[in-house]
């Protein structure tokens, strides 16, 4: 069984990838700002901090096997999350420990010849700004300039707490080109992302590379 930290443990998608390790018997240290909203689980430490103090990532990453960062990436009180990054990279690669993000779908191409789903009329200006700045996080992870193995997981289109879903366990991997069904419909639910983040702690399959997954 792994040691996995959770950045971001109390939120949509770290909530769920946390319930999917601790039930898998993994060892979880989940972290949050405000830790208030973690129960006490058999498995489970509870961090108060933030990602963006490299001191406190170095300590509570220690003896991890795998750093999982489930955060918001815009700017929020002045910090964004591409900021975060090379601390949280080097804190990984102190650890020998992979780095797994999630990640938003406005990166992925609607097709094998583009363009981004960012970059269509029909995507949502409210979440632009969110969109691009974890694509900035997957460019830096691309640009070489770290040496941790990560893997970055893209959602598919609809993803979030307004369309939770149930448990299926059934959806379909991708690469790089967001991935629908035969309506047309990017669909995952938030349970269902945590088995593929799981899956991918316990059988790595995407060494330092995006993976996406939908329905």
């Amino acid at each position: 069984m792994s040691h996995v930290v959770v950045f971001g443990a109390t939120g949509y998608a770290g909530g769920h990838i946390t319930d999917e390790l601790l039930s898998r018997g993994h060892t979880v240290t989940g972290v949050a700002r405000d830790t208030s909203a973690l129960a006490n689980r058999e498995g489970l430490t509870a961090r108060q901090g933030s990602v963006h103090d490299a001191e406190f990532v170095r300590d509570v990453s220690t003896g991890a096997d795998v750093l999982i960062v489930a955060l918001r990436a815009a700017e929020q009180n002045g910090e964004k999350l591409l900021d975060a990054m090379p601390s949280v990279a080097a804190a990984a690669s102190a650890q020998g420990a992979r780095l797994g993000l999630v990640g938003g779908a406005g990166s992925l191409f609607v097709s094998d010849d583009g363009p981004l789903l960012v970059e269509t009329p029909e995507f949502p200006e409210v979440a632009k700004n969110e969109s691009l700045s974890h694509k900035k996080v997957l460019d830096y992870l691309r640009s070489g300039k770290t040496d941790v193995d990560w893997f970055y997981v893209s959602p598919a289109g609809d993803f979030g707490s307004w369309v939770p879903g149930e448990r299926t366990g059934s959806f379909r991997v991708g690469d790089d080109v967001l991935l629908s069904d035969a309506d047309g419909k990017s669909y995952i639910s938030g349970a269902d992302l945590a088995i593929a983040f799981a899956d991918e702690i316990e059988e790595p399959t995407h060494n330092r590379a995006r993976f996406t997954v939908a329905y």
